[in-house]
């Protein structure tokens, strides 16, 4: 996507053929800074705190890092102790070890000094695999878009979302802001309600950021104004993310999601939840059983960060000091909730005869 009229992807190789460069998404939307990483620890670091985020992206970082690993060590032990490493870094989002998996895989079938040249060639492919799933949901969800505004009669499609789930949070294009800018792109007249999604305001932050960097228009709503805007009508459809998705079609996804879902069904509103198959786990089949929800720091409710009126940066508390916080990070969302699940292979019932119906070699898995 573009910032100031230049092309970015959220992480590449830099410059000098082995760090890695990638957008550092603790300073959006107020400062828009590279940061370069040299080894597996920083790769590791940036993806626990969220210097990078979002599922996809957190996979190909950690691609990224297994690569900066082996310029350390390529012995078949230095390959298991990186997938330790950076499968620690945050539990919910599959894809951390999805992609870890896959590395190992394909590192552990060549010989040590050839270990650094595959690593970064499989991540790069990772990479580039994950912009051309991110394209494809992004058409197959513009033509849901396309129909809602066919019946609108050609006014603007209102398209609620929570979180951030676009280009910032995979390589390129996003997930569930790819229809949104597919539409846009074709002509179609979408509009977001962007949720501002406390703790963090990834909403707010990232969401808003990259949509008036594309010239998409959006408003920023409070988490909590949603359900009013669905009751009175204001609300055509709810595209959000996901970590992880079972393989029977329960979508866990950032927290606050599944109280949209239930505000959607209320209302009559379709839900859809878009993500690529490296975010599906098909060795799950109940989500509030099995999935892992990550317990993240009190400090990101307690404080909130923005920028004063003189321009600097700057931390507030905001919480009564001393009162007691949790800070579950993810919930999910029933399958029943789910009117259907985009993937880069199509539109599917969020339920596992759906998603085989689209991979259906899983079957055999």
């Amino acid at each position: 996507m573009r910032v100031h009229g230049q092309a970015y992807r959220t992480i590449a190789v830099a410059d000098d053929g082995w760090s890695v460069a990638v957008i550092d998404q603790t300073r959006l939307p107020f400062a828009f800074e590279l940061r370069h990483l040299q080894s597996l620890e920083q790769a590791a670091d940036a993806i626990r705190d969220m210097v990078v985020r979002g599922a996809p992206l957190i996979g190909v970082t950690a691609a990224y890092g297994m690569a900066l690993g082996m310029r350390v060590d390529a012995s078949d032990a230095g390959v298991h102790g990186a997938v330790e490493r950076l499968g620690g870094a945050r539990p919910t989002a599959v894809n951390l070890r999805w992609a870890l998996a896959r590395m190992e895989s394909a590192l552990l079938r060549e010989i040590p000094a050839r270990r650094v040249e595959r690593a970064y060639a499989e991540a790069a492919l990772i990479a580039d695999e994950d912009v051309a799933a991110c394209a494809s949901i992004g058409r197959h969800g513009a033509s849901i878009l396309r129909r809602l505004g066919e019946a609108r009669g050609g006014g603007p499609v209102h398209v609620l979302t929570h979180c951030n789930a676009g280009w910032l949070a995979c390589v390129d294009w996003g997930t569930a802001l790819a229809p949104v800018y597919s539409a846009h792109d074709a002509g179609v007249p979408v509009h977001v309600y962007v949720d501002e999604t406390r703790p963090r305001n990834q909403g707010g932050a990232l969401t808003a950021f990259e949509l008036g960097a594309h010239g998409g228009p959006h408003t920023v709503i409070a988490d909590n104004a949603g359900g009013h805007l669905m009751q009175h009508g204001l609300v055509d459809v709810c595209i959000v993310g996901s970590d992880r998705t079972t393989a029977t079609g329960d979508v866990a996804n950032k927290i606050g999601t599944y109280l949209k879902a239930l505000a959607a069904n209320d209302n009559g509103i379709p839900f859809y939840a878009a993500l690529p198959s490296s975010t599906i786990d098909w060795t799950m089949r109940d989500g509030l059983r099995e999935v892992p929800i990550e317990e993240r720091s009190p400090r990101e409710v307690t404080h909130v960060r923005g920028r004063a009126e003189e321009g600097r940066l700057l931390e507030v508390e905001v919480v009564s000091p001393g009162s007691p916080v949790a800070n579950p990070a993810f919930d999910v969302t029933p399958a029943r909730l789910v009117t259907g699940i985009i993937t880069e292979r199509g539109i599917a019932a969020a339920s596992r005869e759906g998603l085989l119906s689209l991979y259906p070699e899983e079957k055999l898995s």
